[in-house]
């Protein structure tokens, strides 16, 4: 219970609890009536809300002010000691690097988690009932959807280096700056399909036929956005091909109950955030011509989302039913539907700052999702296998080892 509690405090936007901001005040009981800090600027820790203004301490704010610059500062040099960011990681290495780095947005991962986690989904719900999903599985797909993600990135910038050019938010990448030709990222994305492939051939063959089979899909997206309204279907049907693939390579072929619905939520779900993050450079897309899901829905945008909302829950639920889901998967496609549900009733499309957080909190929606397929698939019970055996009597008998 205490962490369904946690994780809705994560995601929401509600106020401090009280039992948590008691627990804070006593903490700080003593600094309080030594006048070293008053209650008004005590800082929840858990959702770093903003303090509360009570006029009776008053007196107290000259006598801690030094005191509060001296926290914050100290406070700030153990966040930049404490938490790294991607694009500090990619800054810091040789300066010669960077522009591939940045080439295959390792600066910013989101796009490699929310390629990643369809493939987790699968992973863990093909895993046999009463076990946790395979570790080694997850990290050899772990390090394909890096690899992956960064080919794509690196197609969609040869395609669009000229469209960057004149967007705000891609003009710097490392092609429209001229930090790489065109002849350079062609050797990268011939670096990065190779080390793809090479993840690719330690599956079976299924798998790996399968896992070809999307490059099709990842080469003319970049393309989809010249020529229809729906470039983030195809996002969607590139992005989730390792709900298919994650299956496969456990179970040796597809279990086309569970996987197709999966699929399918995950494409609803790529629509969803993908027009979200779309709506960031609607403006500009409109002057080229550019073509989005962002400009087809335009004002009814959360109409429409909230229909794929809906049929990504109806899609889980489906795939949660065909796999004999037990109670942690459906509380936790709950939990995202709540979640997706806020996002869409809170967002405001004219605002990029607002797109652009709602878009990365999509990272939590699959995190979710896969702890809920963890947990629903352990609490199966364990099959039992079966031995048929020939007795005198010339009977059949099945018994239960």
């Amino acid at each position: 219970m205490a962490l369904i509690v946690m994780l809705f405090h994560m995601f929401s936007r509600a106020p401090c609890y009280p039992m948590h901001f008691a627990v804070k005040g006593l903490l700080y009981f003593p600094r309080l009536a030594a006048g070293s800090r008053t209650f008004c600027q005590l800082r929840c820790g858990m959702c770093r809300r903003r303090p509360l203004e009570v006029s009776s301490f008053t007196p107290y704010t000259k006598s801690c002010q030094k005191y509060e610059k001296k926290e914050e500062a100290s406070s700030l040099q153990f966040i930049q000691r404490r938490y790294i960011s991607s694009a500090q990681l990619v800054d810091s290495t040789p300066k010669s690097i960077q522009p591939y780095l940045r080439l295959m947005r390792l600066d910013r991962p989101i796009g490699s988690w929310l390629l990643f986690w369809p493939c987790g989904w699968a992973i863990a719900g093909s895993a046999a009932p009463g076990c946790l999903p395979d570790i080694a599985m997850l990290s050899l797909f772990g390090a394909g959807a890096v690899i992956m993600r960064g080919a794509g990135c690196t197609i969609n910038d040869m395609w669009d280096k000229d469209i960057d050019g004149k967007v705000s938010r891609t003009k710097d990448r490392p092609l429209v700056s001229g930090q790489l030709t065109r002849g350079d990222a062609l050797v990268f994305l011939a670096g990065q399909l190779g080390l793809g492939l090479a993840i690719l051939l330690q599956l079976n063959w299924y798998s790996i036929v399968l896992g070809a089979s999307s490059l099709g899909l990842v080469i003319v997206y970049p393309l989809m956005k010249r020529i229809t309204h729906w470039p983030q279907l195809v996002l969607g049907m590139t992005f989730n091909w390792g709900a298919l693939l994650g299956w496969s390579a456990i179970q040796g072929s597809c279990d086309w109950s569970a996987c197709l619905p999966l699929y399918a939520a995950g494409v609803c779900w790529t629509i969803i955030y993908d027009t979200i993050y779309a709506h960031q450079d609607k403006a500009e897309d409109l002057l080229m011509g550019i073509k989005s899901t962002a400009i087809r829905f335009g004002e009814n945008t959360k109409l429409w989302l909230s229909g794929f909302a809906l049929a990504m829950s109806s899609s889980l639920i489906l795939s949660g039913l065909n796999c004999d889901q037990t109670w942690p998967y459906f509380l936790s496609v709950g939990v995202i539907s709540a979640h997706i549900s806020h996002q869409l009733y809170t967002l405001d499309i004219s605002q990029a700052n607002d797109c652009a957080r709602k878009f990365v909190s999509n990272h939590y929606v699959g995190l979710l999702l896969f702890l809920g397929i963890v947990f629903g698939n352990y609490l199966k019970n364990k099959s039992t296998p079966k031995v048929t055996v020939e007795v005198d009597t010339k009977e059949k008998v099945t018994l239960f080892q």
